[in-house]
């Protein structure tokens, strides 16, 4: 085959715009910190990408609704302490109230404290967080009880809130609010207060109320055990998903992040060879007629 000068000048060309386009690749490299920066540069590389970032993504949103779960948690477990206090100070004035050497102003005046707790849980069962109404089930947007101590709706809601916490695994995030701030125990909390009023309540009619503040508060002291044991879990979980995400975020670096110091070697490799092929080119495009005409 006749090589010609216009082949050598051709072939000269066509390898330095190579090597002007291998620059641009190692630039593109340093100063993104990318491997590629277009999908065409790796396909490969851009597949995994896509798959390693969609991972990320539902990690990261696993992340904000354990903080949801959280925020329930945490609120629903300081309000039920509060809750607890309240009934134990009742059983406290109950105790008071029933000895029989207490005159009936000072026994109204008992009653008139109860009547206050009473109040206070309430209010208590009515917690709104973040606009949500916390012991009212899944209706999230009623509270439950109106300001007259009347439930709101009837039956009232006790459905457990769920909340997706991982692939495939749903966490409660709410309490039973019907073992916490029940019907049941509003009632007998104005049964009591209506009790402490009478001035021939005795003693031992007092002393009957002790059992039934027992048994609310018992039954509240159930449900945070079972609330404790599902934060524990919540915390598992909470675990589980940091190391995810750092393992996901770790094969997301290593399939795009480009090593630094390797492109910088690459990128001066590359400038040698592409001062080398200028200089090859100046000797391989020969002086014309053209060269000498002046």
């Amino acid at each position: 085959m006749r090589v010609t000068q216009s082949m050598l000048n051709n072939n000269m060309l066509r390898n330095i715009s190579n090597s002007y386009s291998n620059m641009d690749q190692y630039m593109d490299q340093l100063s993104s910190g990318k491997k590629i920066n277009r999908p065409s540069d790796d396909p490969v590389v851009a597949m995994k990408g896509v798959s390693y970032r969609s991972a990320l993504t539902k990690v990261e949103q696993f992340e904000r609704n354990i903080s949801e779960v959280h925020n329930w948690m945490d609120n629903s477990d300081e309000t039920m302490d509060e809750a607890n206090q309240a009934l134990q100070r009742t059983r406290e004035l109950i105790i008071q109230a029933s000895n029989d050497t207490y005159e009936d102003n000072q026994r109204n005046n008992i009653g008139e404290e109860v009547e206050q707790l009473k109040e206070h849980l309430y209010d208590l069962a009515n917690t709104k967080v973040n606009n949500k109404y916390i012991f009212n089930g899944t209706n999230t947007t009623e509270k439950r009880f109106n300001d007259d101590g009347t439930l709101k709706v009837d039956p009232p809601n006790n459905e457990a809130v769920m909340i997706e916490v991982s692939d495939g695994v749903k966490l409660q995030a709410n309490v039973n609010p019907d073992n916490v701030f029940s019907k049941d125990m509003f009632d007998k909390l104005d049964e009591i207060t209506q009790a402490l009023e009478d001035p021939n309540t005795t003693g031992e009619d007092l002393d009957n109320y002790l059992s039934d503040i027992d048994g609310f508060s018992q039954g509240l002291i159930n449900e945070r055990a079972d609330l404790g044991a599902r934060m524990n879990r919540v915390e598992m979980v909470e675990n589980r998903l940091g190391q995810q995400k750092v393992s996901t975020t770790k094969l997301l670096s290593d399939n795009e992040d480009a090593d630094i110091e390797e492109v910088i070697m690459n990128l001066k490799m590359q400038e040698s060879v592409h001062r080398a092929s200028l200089a090859a080119g100046s000797r391989i495009i020969q002086p014309t007629l053209m060269d000498f005409l002046r």
